[in-house]
């Protein structure tokens, strides 16, 4: 599918947690896009050249909602948008999980900090088929927490305990029995890890979707290169860019 930038406009914003927002923006890309893709949004101050990656939470008709944490001057510029306002976005970039893959299987769609957002739309994809959510939050600040309970069963594990199993989110795996064919995981690169070590022992096929700093996010600048198990095309070195490779990897594809 083709990659194109336009003029979005935002429909709506609201603070979900402290630094996490969720924006919904009316764009033709939403048409376009599937779970586990990104866009990129560009800032309205020419000194901010370079666009902010931002994962895909939910789709609907011609328009996506993206949830994301503040994490400096750009994001801080997107959270202060309000409905109206217009704001350019570049995509569907990068590759999403593979549902085919998961379609008659058990499946666990595990997220954890940042990377909960794109199992959401995920899940909803997946309607019907025998799938968990298992998420991971730092604390009582349970961002998206009524979306995946609306979308199907959640499995949690917070930091300090206050929600779920008090741990991390192989412990709510663990602690709770769950057993899959496939995984599904999107987060912070120790649990990443994790999962792949988890998925190798337990022979469960694992996809994950890699978290990177990114710089022009259509793999022309190799800034957020991976080490990789095959020879990349493009640099001819065992790297692959996680924004034009990715960002989803078969676990056994990358190293972490």
């Amino acid at each position: 599918m083709a990659k194109r930038k336009e003029r979005a406009r935002v429909l709506s914003q609201e603070s979900l947690a402290p630094g996490i927002y969720s924006m919904w923006i009316e764009t033709g890309i939403a048409d376009e896009a599937v779970p586990g893709q990104f866009v990129s949004l560009y800032s309205k101050d020419g000194a901010r050249l370079l666009p902010r990656p931002i994962s895909i939470c939910q789709l609907e008709k011609g328009r996506l909602r993206l949830v994301y944490r503040v994490a400096g001057a750009g994001t801080e510029e997107f959270s202060a948008y309000g409905a109206g306002d217009g704001i350019e976005v570049l995509g569907p970039l990068g590759n999403g999980f593979p549902l085919e893959e998961a379609r008659g299987k058990r499946a666990l769609l595990i997220g954890g900090g940042i990377g909960v957002p794109p199992m959401l739309e995920t899940g909803k994809a997946l309607s019907g088929e025998d799938f968990a959510f298992v998420m991971g939050w730092r604390d009582g600040n349970l961002f998206l927490k009524k979306d995946f309970e609306a979308a199907g069963a959640l499995f949690a594990a917070t930091e300090d305990g206050s929600f779920g199993v008090k741990g991390n989110v192989l412990d709510a795996v663990r602690e709770n029995g769950l057993a899959a064919d496939v995984i599904f995981a999107c987060g912070p690169a120790p649990m990443l890890r994790a999962i792949k070590a988890y998925a190798k022992e337990k022979g469960i096929r694992a996809w994950i979707s890699m978290e990177e700093r990114m710089a022009c996010g259509v793999g022309a600048c190799l800034a957020c290169v991976c080490g990789s198990k095959d020879v990349d095309s493009h640099s001819h070195v065992h790297n692959k860019r996680v924004c034009k490779d990715g960002p989803v990897f078969a676990a056994e594809e990358v190293e972490i």
